[in-house]
């Protein structure tokens, strides 16, 4: 069986996230959110890149976050 990369809908990434549609979208126009695929008019995220943005947010302390290691 092919191997298909899993793309989300703006709503079920924001669902995904825990953040609302209108963060991505902001989020996107700032350039601040995950990478995202434009096909058409319909904006995607890909599940594997979703998780890899996630994994870049993760911090140990609060101290990373003050230090402008946001991404």
């Amino acid at each position: 069986m092919a191997n298909f990369n899993k793309f989300l809908t703006q709503s079920e990434a924001a669902d995904f996230l825990r953040l609302s549609p209108r963060t991505l979208e902001r989020m996107r126009l700032v350039g601040s959110g995950p990478r995202f695929v434009k096909a058409g008019r319909r904006v995607l995220y890909s599940f594997e890149l979703l998780n890899e943005w996630t994994e870049a947010q993760t911090f140990q302390s609060t101290s990373e976050v003050d230090r402008g290691q946001v991404k």
